[in-house]
């Protein structure tokens, strides 16, 4: 759950000269909800990206099993970039779901890794900007 803090905007009678001290107002963010968002909700067959942390090589299961079930799958493995040995595994691991799936594999920045289920391939080139 993610919640974010802001503060309350005094109202005009504070303003005028009476003190009170600021009040926080925190907003869940897994309660909003946006128009077109039922769309996605009710199309069981459209596919969605998460994004997930590595922390461990044990973390790799649940965030395989979205794969499997035909989401993109975005992996940040900050934390544990440094380790080979469990980069070595992991990547092996990955290897093999995208196999298993006849999806796709591939780095998409220097600590991120993307895993995508069948029908979707990930393109190697990058799309250049400017002149």
């Amino acid at each position: 759950m993610t919640i974010l803090k802001k503060k309350a905007f005094p109202s005009s009678q504070e303003s005028e000269g009476r003190q009170h001290s600021s009040a926080e107002q925190y907003i869940d963010l897994s309660e909003m909800t946006f128009d077109d968002e039922h769309i996605l909700s009710d199309d069981s067959s459209a596919a969605v990206v998460k994004v997930g942390e590595l922390f461990r090589y044990e973390d790799l299961s649940l965030l395989t099993s979205e794969v499997y079930a035909g989401n993109i799958v975005i992996l940040d493995f900050t934390s544990i970039a440094n380790d080979d040995l469990t980069m070595k595994r992991i990547t092996s691991e990955l290897k093999n779901v995208a196999r298993d799936v006849n999806g796709d594999v591939a780095g998409v920045g220097k600590n991120l890794l993307m895993v995508t289920p069948q029908g979707v391939r990930i393109d190697r080139n990058k799309i250049k900007g400017g002149f």
